[in-house]
């Protein structure tokens, strides 16, 4: 998997301080004062992943878990031997299948195939597929392992240009959301409808130059069909969106966001009830999470730990219909750590026990769920990923 320019856009400031049988697990237990009782976390790796960061994946080489749904399911990639991206899905018992969307490419070294980025409580996963040509296309792959692949009207398919289209949501209605590059590598998002129809849209302010414009977040979508992410500007500042099921779309700049290129608001995440979370970056690159209820009023927060240099804080990525907010802490050191925010503001902090200790390294959780579990994934000290899943108490473990 390319280190895309448009799905990383959000993770750029990010990525200076991150730069078919089954594998026994690795367990951790970790104590949690502010609950009494320990916790669990799972590392895992599909079989056949890599073992070796190569310049030719990174920072994507290994396993990335992007999202569980509420049955535990995830859903992410991972990179075999030969630098080939393929989508996989963990079962709740630890059981993981590994796909290729019909068309993607599988050559030794290219870095194209695989990714899934969502998945609904009915198994139904959404993502995108790189082709032998380096394009981009959609894919919706079902619970009986069949798939459907589009493209976004309007869609680049310029040869070798990293352009074409990316499925980063799919809700439980069967709509499915994301974004697309057209030929002149402006960013646009697009909502495909249950029947097929696909309508694409920019927020008001996206700018119209090479890759700026409007990008839906991963797994951004709610059940109601509501959906976020940011759009950047002219002068590459990002701002946050959040796009009603009618198709309005109201603007989230949150106070102490800079004004400068890759500063700004980024939304990430939506719950059923229409709060979002999502992060800024200040004028000195320093990040502070946020939770906006549905009626505007905002909640600014620091987890204890989070550094104040330049690409160190406090992402806010997902939560749940609770209002668990999950996502990672840059410490003064560059090392990522993951914590949950409890409904009433409490933090829970936890590293993955084979996460690496240097600066990009460390844990980084992507999403979820209504049960309070946790998925994503670590950097080892030799910068290669691995899949991990949290679990709020032993009593979920599966």
């Amino acid at each position: 998997m390319k280190t895309k320019i448009p799905g990383c856009i959000s993770a750029i400031a990010l990525s200076a301080a991150l730069a078919i049988s089954v594998q026994l697990p690795a367990q951790g237990q970790q104590d949690d004062h502010s609950f009494g009782q320990k916790r669990k976390l799972i590392e895992f790796d599909p079989p056949g992943t890599g073992t070796v960061s190569s310049p030719a994946c990174a920072p994507s080489c290994g396993t990335q878990a992007f999202a569980n749904n509420a049955e535990g399911t995830i859903v992410g990639s991972y990179t075999d031997a030969n630098v080939v991206p393929h989508g996989f899905l963990r079962t709740p018992d630890g059981h993981i299948i590994s796909f290729d969307a019909p068309g993607a490419g599988l050559g030794a070294n290219l870095n194209q195939g695989t990714v899934a980025y969502s998945i609904n409580d009915l198994g139904v996963i959404a993502g995108q597929f790189e082709d032998p040509n380096d394009v981009f296309h959609a894919f919706v792959r079902y619970p009986d392992g069949s798939f459907t692949t589009f493209d976004a009207p309007g869609a680049g398919s310029t040869i070798g240009q990293g352009l074409g289209t990316l499925a980063t949501s799919i809700n439980s209605a069967g709509i499915v959301a994301g974004y697309y590059l057209d030929e002149n590598s402006v960013i646009h998002g697009f909502v495909r409808h249950r029947g097929g129809a696909i309508t694409s849209f920019d927020a008001p302010g996206a700018g119209t130059g090479p890759y700026q414009g409007t990008e839906v977040a991963t797994n951004g979508l709610n059940p109601e069909g509501a959906m976020v992410g940011w759009y950047y500007d002219t002068n590459d500042a990002s701002h946050g969106f959040v796009r009603a099921p009618d198709g309005s779309i109201t603007t989230v700049d949150v106070p102490g966001g800079g004004t400068g290129v890759q500063q700004g608001t980024l939304v990430g995440g939506i719950n059923p009830a229409g709060a979002t979370t999502g992060y800024t970056l200040n004028p000195g690159y320093v990040l502070q999470g946020f939770l906006r209820a549905p009626d505007g009023t905002l909640t600014m927060f620091d987890v204890p730990g989070g550094g104040t240099g330049p690409v160190q804080g406090t992402a806010a990525f997902k939560l749940n219909a609770a209002r668990m907010i999950t996502g990672p802490y840059i410490d003064a050191s560059n090392v990522l750590h993951g914590y949950v925010r409890a409904p009433y503001g409490g933090f829970t902090k936890f590293d993955a026990p084979d996460a690496g200790t240097g600066p990009g390294q460390g844990t980084r959780p992507e999403g979820i769920n209504q049960a309070g579990a946790v998925t994503g994934y670590y950097i080892d000290g030799s910068n290669l990923n691995h899949g991990f899943v949290w679990y709020p108490c032993n009593s979920a473990d599966k």
